[in-house]
């Protein structure tokens, strides 16, 4: 088991309930970026540098991520190709991506790129609120103390 975050995009509060949970209970916590991030000196924590190339860091945590881990993305197509493999993921929001909602919310996505192609300023995601963080510390911990992740 280990927790796979794709994180070029993840909000510093988020690598923080991260880095505490992973040690706290040990189990291995892989940062996937194009950039080195700092992460205390902790054995369950890892840095997986990539190339800066356009879904480097994505394709790494799509050839590595293995039924029984967990994805940390809000990257809607990252998370569809992961959950294809039978991956359990989540946003940084606490939203749990699943074979029965990724498919409509890859269509949001793709017509909310159309809709900005097309010259619509449909603004940014909302500020993570302390609820999203909630949602998120209850999704992880859920996960973690799951009987078939101990």
């Amino acid at each position: 088991m280990a927790i796979w975050v794709d994180a070029d995009a993840c909000p510093i509060v988020i690598r923080d309930i991260l880095i505490r949970a992973s040690q706290r209970t040990g189990v291995e916590t892989i940062f996937v970026a194009n950039q080195r991030l700092p992460l205390p000196n902790i054995p369950s924590l890892k840095m997986l540098q990539v190339s800066a190339g356009f879904d480097a860091a994505d394709n790494e945590i799509v050839l590595r991520a293995q039924v029984g881990d967990l994805v940390i993305t809000n990257d809607i197509p990252l998370a569809a190709e992961v959950v294809e493999k039978g991956v359990e993921t989540v946003s940084n929001r606490g939203e749990k991506f699943t074979a029965n909602n990724i498919r409509a919310r890859l269509n949001i996505r793709d017509f909310m790129e159309t809709m900005r192609a097309s010259g619509e300023h449909t603004g940014g995601p909302a500020a993570l609120s302390q609820q999203d963080r909630q949602a998120f510390g209850k999704v992880l911990d859920q996960y973690l103390a799951s009987p078939s992740k101990a």
